[in-house]
């Protein structure tokens, strides 16, 4: 089995943190195989520009997203890639006791994409489920850098899970 590329973004929020997705951005969705959104998208044209430009779309709605986007896109989307069984959400509730209350929520799942907090997060929890939040690649909130991921999944295996730093727009 080819193992796929995937990208990994949440909290967009497009128009309202930024007028556009970063050129970085726009050149990874071309580059992956598969795009992973943990929702807040906030505007329809960003669904219907990952729709159009991405190879194959998994994603979800946010908090911050309108009935547009609902109608659109599920509250949990789950896929399986590469023999791993994602699920993609927006939130996850608190920090602390995350790891225990998603295997409990998701005890089927290998991979947990969430957004949210706009803080990256890699993590295995007592399960072996690994979480993943990809930050976000327009509204850095408390973080030094806007940030997505990318990775690579495939014989069962999830490998080459990166953290992208923007630089700083101008």
């Amino acid at each position: 089995m080819t193992p796929l590329r995937l990208l990994v973004l949440a909290d967009t929020h497009i128009p309202k943190r930024a007028k556009r997705l970063p050129a970085e951005v726009l050149a990874a969705i071309d580059e992956a195989d598969v795009v992973i959104h943990a929702g807040d998208w906030v505007d329809l044209a960003t669904v219907d520009l990952l729709q159009e430009r991405s190879r194959r779309l998994v994603a979800c709605w946010g908090n911050n997203d309108g009935p547009d986007i609902r109608d659109r896109l599920p509250e949990r989307a789950d896929v399986t890639l590469g023999g791993l069984r994602f699920t993609v959400v927006h939130e996850t509730g608190a920090t602390p006791g995350r790891e225990k209350r998603m295997a409990t929520a998701f005890p089927d799942t290998d991979i947990l994409v969430f957004g949210h907090s706009h803080i990256p997060w890699d993590t295995v929890g007592p399960t072996g489920m690994r979480l993943l939040n990809p930050g976000s690649p327009t509204d850095r909130r408390r973080q030094p850098h806007c940030t997505y991921m990318t990775a690579t999944v495939g014989d069962g295996e999830l490998t080459q899970v990166s953290l992208h730093q923007l630089a700083a727009r101008a």
